[in-house]
């Protein structure tokens, strides 16, 4: 069973920067799928805030992240990051890695991923 687990949430200020990783574990294909970043804050809805497609020539952001955040992925480790810049106080969500049912990032809703980590949790104090 494919399990996807993040790490790398915290506490941070204003301005600060948080690097999160998300490990897939017996995931075989892994390579073959894009992944993405969502966050859902407390009341709100799970967004995408980043994806890369799966051999990471092709990236998407949410235009809040643009600028400040970077998705990367390690084929090789089945690993993927998002390193998080100059964060703000509304960048505090849980943030969860997903895996998607496609290749590239064309579709980007929710129900487009099919495998979701636990979630960590981000926290940006003013």
């Amino acid at each position: 069973q494919v399990q996807l687990v993040e790490s790398g949430g915290g506490l941070v200020q204003a301005g600060g920067s948080l690097r999160l990783s998300c490990a897939a574990v017996s995931e075989p294909n892994f390579s073959r799928y894009a992944m993405g970043w969502f966050r859902q804050a407390p009341g709100k809805e799970r967004d995408l805030v980043a994806g890369i497609a799966w051999n990471g020539d092709s990236t998407w952001y949410t235009d809040s992240a643009k600028g400040r955040f970077t998705i990367s992925r390690d084929n090789a480790k089945n690993m993927v990051y998002l390193q998080m810049n100059t964060l703000k106080p509304e960048d505090t969500a849980i943030y969860y890695c997903a895996k998607s049912r496609y290749y590239n990032l064309k579709y980007r809703a929710a129900a487009d991923f099919a495998t979701w980590g636990q979630g960590t949790q981000v926290t940006v104090s003013s």
